[in-house]
């Protein structure tokens, strides 16, 4: 444990960059844990408190205004991308879109703390045409009150940080072991969790492609659209019956059931 607290005091300026870069960019690599091992050692005296602020943010804010210009650029295939990197569900990017749709740019004051609005946020914003110094506004106040807060609280609870490093260098190298283990096991369950999700949408499919002949054909069918506002309006589908997932139940009423139905999702 002494050997890792040394490796984060000699390096901790650039590990803690480069850390939070992957996971702004998506990757599931949880932050928080070094950022309250960094707040304890600002708290020593071995890292100086500003210096890790202002540097998870540049992380941060070079992270999120690439996925910004990525969502104003390509759209949701954007969200479609992160769904896959980022090993979540696309039931929780869809929940995250409809968060953003209630909350607006306020919802970057708290994206981070949130699975999966974290990764969308910042091309959210983007696709659903918000100007890029009101994002730039709420993601800085966003990124900072993450930081702030974990920060914090590995600054205020520094001792029981360091009570705790004591019980794992008591341990030795099996905490290594452990954490490898754990960090394993968390990406093993979110790859399985994507599996599980994927295979309850096995059901029957149709390509675009087949769909573009049936409609070019005259068949008399029903397309229903069922992806967020911000998809269907970047990438609408001519003549379909638009019906958010989240109102389908409440809606269902209004799809026609004398007729073959095909739902569009993303």
């Amino acid at each position: 444990m002494t050997d890792t607290l040394d490796f984060v005091v000699r390096h901790g300026y650039a590990l803690l960059f480069f850390w939070i870069l992957a996971e702004q960019g998506a990757l599931p690599l949880p932050s928080a844990p070094l950022l309250l091992a960094c707040g304890a050692l600002a708290k020593d005296g071995r890292l100086a408190l500003h210096w890790i602020v202002l540097t998870g943010m540049a992380a941060c804010l070079l992270a999120d205004n690439v996925w910004f210009m990525l969502g104003r650029r390509r759209g949701a295939k954007v969200l479609r991308f992160i769904c896959r990197v980022a090993l979540e569900p696309d039931s929780c990017v869809r929940q995250t879109e409809t968060a953003f749709l209630r909350y607006g740019s306020r919802s970057l004051l708290v994206a981070k703390f949130v699975p999966g609005l974290n990764a969308v946020s910042a091309p959210l914003a983007a696709i659903s045409g918000v100007r890029w110094g009101r994002f730039l506004l709420f993601d800085t106040l966003g990124a900072l009150i993450w930081i702030g807060a974990y920060t914090g609280l590995g600054y205020v609870f520094s001792g029981e940080l360091d009570r705790v490093g004591d019980y794992a260098a008591r341990m030795g190298s099996w905490v290594g072991v452990l954490a490898v283990g754990l960090l394993a096991a968390w990406i093993g369950w979110k790859f399985a969790q994507r599996r599980r999700f994927l295979k309850k949408l096995a059901v029957a499919r149709i390509a675009p492609e087949e769909l573009r002949r049936k409609l070019e054909a005259g068949e008399d069918l029903v397309v229903v659209d069922v992806r967020s506002a911000l998809e269907s309006e970047a990438d609408s589908v001519p003549g379909a019956l638009r019906i958010p997932l989240e109102d389908l139940e409440t809606r269902h009423g209004e799809i026609p059931r004398d007729r073959d139905i095909i739902l569009f999702c993303s």
